[in-house]
């Protein structure tokens, strides 16, 4: 279970760093379905996907620590189900997004019940090898 939490915990802070760079670089044009979005959703979606950025570095901290802490683990996984339940507030108020949105929403609700349920595999392994 280490390994696994291990594996996934890096493959989140790749993930976000590689990502986060296209918003803040591509504006709206980062956002599938949102090219002729207002200069108002640009500005938000280059800022956050700085802020993106940020939250995979903090992953990938999390990951180079021995043992990848917990608490760190269930944070991070928070954060991200939080975006999840934005987007659901989305969806309750304006309707459907674009599909590959809809992808997102769902990866974002299932992945941090597994990290939830993973979170302390590391320290207990460290704890094991004592």
């Amino acid at each position: 279970m280490a390994r696994i939490l291990r594996w996934l915990v890096l493959a989140m802070g790749v993930a976000c760093v590689a990502i986060g760079p296209f918003h803040p670089a591509l504006g709206n044009d980062s956002v599938p379905g949102e090219g002729a979005a207002s200069a108002t959703a640009d500005s938000l979606g280059r800022f956050f996907g700085a802020i993106f950025a940020g939250y995979g570095l903090a992953w990938l901290w999390a990951a180079r620590q021995s043992p990848i802490p917990a608490t760190a683990v269930r944070w991070l996984a928070g954060v991200f189900l939080l975006g999840a339940v934005g987007r659901l507030l989305s969806l309750a108020v304006h309707g459907w997004p674009q599909w590959f949105q809809v992808l997102l929403t769902v990866i974002e609700l299932v992945m941090p019940p597994l990290y939830f349920w993973l979170a302390d595999a590391d320290e207990k392994a460290f704890r094991d090898r004592a």
